[in-house]
């Protein structure tokens, strides 16, 4: 049987540089915001111009469907409560 080389392990932890924790600790606050912004960008996946352009057009045929049903609603509230106005005051 081959034998097995193992490492030792010695729990030591890399440190990192002490210019670049003096460099953290300078950083403010916007700027490190605009720092982790970038990274996270990087990290987003974007959808190509056909799937945008599908997604697109699906939003703006849910938004007319639903225009459309909130302008049948407002005009039918509009109707009967006219009609009860009319029959409270006997016009």
């Amino acid at each position: 049987m081959a034998e097995v080389e193992q490492k030792k392990r010695t729990g030591a932890v890399k440190k990192s540089p002490s210019g670049n924790k003096k460099q953290k600790q300078d950083e403010n606050a916007i700027t490190k915001y605009f720092r982790e912004t970038r990274g996270e960008m990087r990290k987003v996946t974007w959808p190509t111009r056909e799937e945008a352009q599908r997604l697109t057009i699906v939003v703006l045929i849910v938004t007319a469907l639903f225009a459309g049903f909130l302008g049948v609603l407002d005009w039918l509230w509009s109707t009967v409560l006219e009609e009860v106005i009319k029959l409270i005051i006997g016009a």
